[in-house]
């Protein structure tokens, strides 16, 4: 029997209520903690090649039993959370460093 690769496939509402779609690619948790890392999914099969995805990091929150995805703020958690899923990540992607 063959495994058939499903992702996981998320959905965000942003602040003007518009909906983006993510693929979910690796979850950690740390001290600080619990992060995800997302790459956007194409809105048409045109833009699949148009250029290559920004791999996406947001910090969990829960509050009153709902979960956020939420921007992390500070610059020093962001370069640590950042290089861990590099790591984690890296036999599947080519990160490229930002200039």
């Amino acid at each position: 029997m063959s495994e058939e690769y499903t992702p996981d496939i998320v959905s965000i509402i942003d602040e003007e209520g518009k909906e983006h779609i993510f693929e979910e690619l690796d979850r950690i948790e740390t001290d600080q903690g619990r992060y995800v890392a997302l790459l956007p999914l194409p809105e048409t099969p045109d833009q699949i090649t148009e250029e290559d995805s920004e791999l996406i990091i947001l910090k969990v929150q829960e509050e009153k039993g709902e979960t956020y995805l939420c921007p992390i703020e500070d610059d020093e958690e962001f370069a640590e959370v950042g290089a861990a899923f590099e790591e984690r990540l890296s036999e599947l992607f080519d990160f490229e460093e930002e200039e």
